[in-house]
C-alpha cells in the first residue's frame, strides 16, 4: 500500500492500520508483500468499528517501481461474524526532487455480512518531512446519505530514536447529510519496530455528542507483522 497511506492507518485505526509489508517476492520492476495483525480495538476515523472489540488484520499488496499498487486488506469486526473486506488502487510517489510525496487512488470498503453498508472513496494525499495531508471523497454507497461526505486529516510522525516514532493525527469528518452531525477526532501514538513486527500504542477520542459514550477516549495497542 502507499506510504501515506500505511501512515494514516498507524494513526487512525492503528490500523487500518496495517496496510504496509516488505517484499516477499520481487523483481526488477515489481514487488509483492503481506502483513498480518491484531488489534485491541480498530478505529477508523476515531471511531471504533469492532465494537470495541479486539481485532484480527491481514493484506496483500502489489507494487510496480513506476508508483502503481494495488491492494487488498480485511479485519474482523467484533463478534458476530462481521467483517470488513478493502479493496484499493493507486498511484503514489515524489513530486520531481522537492521532497513533497503524493498519492491518489480509490478504495472500496466492503462489508459482506451486513446490510447496505459498502461504500467507495476517492483519496489524495501529500507528505513532507514528517508531515502529511489527506482528503477522501465518497463516491458511491449503497446507503445513498453517505455519497458526498468528505473526510480531512492532517498528521505528523517522528523518530525520536533508532526504531522508535512518536506522531498525532487529526481529522474532520464532514456530512454531506445535513441530518447527521459532522465531528472532528484526533489522535496520539507511539510506534516500535522490533524484530517480530512493528507494536503501536494509542489513544484517540471525538468529539460526537450523541448521548452515547462514542465520544470516551479510547486506548489501544496494535501489532502488525509483514512479509
Amino acid at each position: 500500500m502507499s506510504k501515506t497511506l500505511t501512515k494514516t492507518a498507524l494513526t487512525a485505526a492503528v490500523t487500518t492500520a496495517l496496510l504496509a509489508g516488505t517484499a516477499v517476492t520481487s523483481t526488477a520492476s515489481a514487488e509483492v508483500s503481506a502483513n498480518i495483525g491484531f488489534t485491541s480495538n480498530y478505529l477508523f476515523r476515531g471511531v471504533s468499528e469492532s465494537g470495541d472489540d479486539s481485532a484480527v488484520q491481514g493484506g496483500l499488496d502489489y507494487e510496480h517501481e513506476g508508483g502503481f499498487y494495488i491492494g487488498t486488506w480485511t479485519s474482523s469486526l467484533g463478534g458476530g461474524g462481521s467483517y470488513e473486506l478493502d479493496g484499493y488502487f493507486g498511484v503514489a510517489g515524489e513530486i520531481g526532487d522537492s521532497g513533497v510525496g503524493f498519492d491518489v487512488g480509490y478504495i472500496y470498503y466492503a462489508y459482506p455480512a451486513d446490510d447496505d453498508a459498502d461504500f467507495g472513496e476517492l483519496y489524495g494525499a501529500l507528505d513532507f518531512m514528517g508531515f502529511y495531508g489527506m482528503v477522501n471523497f465518497v463516491t458511491n454507497a449503497d446507503e445513498s446519505e453517505l455519497e458526498d461526505t468528505i473526510s480531512y486529516e492532517l498528521g505528523y510522525s517522528h523518530d525520536v530514536m533508532p526504531g522508535m516514532s512518536l506522531g498525532a493525527t487529526i481529522g474532520y469528518v464532514d456530512w454531506d447529510d445535513s441530518d447527521w452531525e459532522d465531528y472532528t477526532w484526533w489522535s496520539l501514538h507511539a510506534t516500535k519496530e522490533t524484530d517480530l513486527g512493528d507494536f503501536t500504542f494509542a489513544y484517540t477520542q471525538n468529539d460526537i455528542d450523541d448521548g452515547s459514550n462514542i465520544d470516551d477516549p479510547r486506548v489501544n495497542v496494535s501489532f502488525v507483522m509483514s512479509f
